[in-house]
């Protein structure tokens, strides 16, 4: 089997609403670029990559020459071509490596008749938890904003309501940490036999982390996820708070790995399908968490089907998954893959048992939001549309007024 062709498409697909963080926010949809990779046997592999709210369509279209003639099988081989660690200081390429695997493994599994969890070591799980993810958001036409804490647990009993969710993450860094600790009480309060956790996406100062975190250590929380930056401002956290500490900023390949082991920051890893470079970096590097007893969980990046397959896939395979996933999926309005998006039961989302990543793209409605893309275009993701001019520093100061309603287009 040799890798023929590779094409790209670009889609934004609707939010419910606009989603507010502390860098920015997501402009009321998701910017996703599609790629499929085909085979000199007819069969197409699906990858996706995203963030940022730019199209990649370019950057997958120039990797041709690396990609004309490899056997997908060739997983290794791959990495160093795409990714070599030294040229990469130039031409970082980890995330478009991580597109084109998903697609290499989904060719094989389609090659062989066999889902990608059966390449990835078996499954051991029917289905992967998930916990619900709650943004900050302005309003949109059918749907509220949520600025308070009133509105936020009204919002999270909803979702509760429909999708059975028991673990709840707050995505915060917004507003300043005094409003955004009594929204994470007020969830406490509402939701008392409920885990929570907290993500101001490294905004605090190690002053305000510590004070944060010492107020939640009598909740039911699952941990606080990068309170500050860096892995030595996660150490003077962890030192002072008892609450257990995760990353999905700093701890994103396998040298910031061992130097989490050596000197422990984090004490759970959040591994991302797209930041490691693949499906298989993040069982291997979960293979490390077991070793030396830290926590993984598996983090979103603002997938759409084809990567939250990734993520069922992976989450299916690891014996040492104790963590609820992080999904952004409930937000969306719809998907791009056959059947449209893929269903809750009971907080969980089974794993797909076809062959490869086990989901197809729906050409009507692959068409359908790649018009919505050139309509709309992209967005820069470390921009809020409601603050005009305003960047967020780190550690941040400058906090959203959570007094000031803002209704904004999305």
């Amino acid at each position: 089997m040799k890798i023929v062709d590779i094409r790209a498409t670009t889609v934004a697909v609707p939010l419910e609403a606009p989603l507010r963080h502390s860098n920015g926010a997501h402009w009321g949809r998701f910017v996703r670029t599609i790629v499929e990779v085909e085979a000199d046997n007819g069969l197409v592999g699906l990858g996706e990559m995203g963030g940022g709210g730019e199209s990649a369509e370019a950057a997958f279209r120039a990797l041709m020459p690396y990609l004309k003639d490899h056997d997908p099988f060739q997983l290794e081989a791959l990495r160093f071509k795409i990714a070599n660690p030294t040229a990469s200081l130039y031409n970082n390429r980890t995330q478009l490596l991580a597109a084109i695997e998903f697609a290499c493994i989904d060719l094989i599994g389609q090659h062989l008749g066999v889902p990608a969890y059966d390449l990835l070591g078996g499954r051991i799980r029917d289905a992967v938890p998930f916990a619900s993810y709650l943004f900050f958001r302005y309003a949109a036409e059918g749907y509220g904003e949520i600025r308070t804490p009133d509105q936020l647990v009204e919002h999270t009993k909803h979702l509760k309501d429909d999708h059975g969710f028991t673990v709840h993450k707050l995505k915060g860094g917004v507003f300043p940490p005094d409003h955004e600790l009594e929204c994470y009480r007020a969830l406490a309060e509402a939701f008392p036999g409920d885990r929570l956790r907290y993500d101001p996406n490294a905004v605090l100062s190690v002053a305000e982390g510590l004070r944060f975190g010492r107020a939640i250590e009598g909740l039911n929380n699952d941990y606080l996820e990068d309170p500050v930056w860096g892995l030595e401002g996660l150490r003077a956290i962890r030192e002072q708070v008892r609450v257990p500490l995760a990353t999905n900023t700093v701890v994103v390949n396998f040298e910031q790995l061992a130097s989490n082991v050596m000197r422990r920051a984090a004490d759970v890893v959040l591994l991302d399908t797209t930041f490691w470079g693949g499906i298989r970096p993040c069982v291997k590097a979960a293979g490390v968490c077991e070793t030396f007893q830290l926590g993984v969980a598996v983090h979103s990046s603002g997938e759409l089907g084809i990567q939250l397959a990734t993520m069922l896939h992976l989450g299916a395979v690891l014996p040492n998954l104790t963590y609820a996933a992080d999904a952004h999926y409930h937000q969306l309005r719809d998907d791009v893959i056959e059947g449209g998006k893929l269903a809750y039961s009971e907080g969980a989302i089974a794993v797909p048992s076809g062959p490869g990543l086990g989901v197809r793209l729906d050409p009507e409605r692959v068409a359908r939001y790649a018009e919505f893309y050139r309509e709309t275009g992209g967005y820069p993701y470390d921009r809020d549309p409601g603050r005009p001019g305003w960047y967020a520093t780190v550690p941040n100061e400058r906090f959203a007024d959570p007094a000031v309603s803002l209704d904004i287009a999305p």
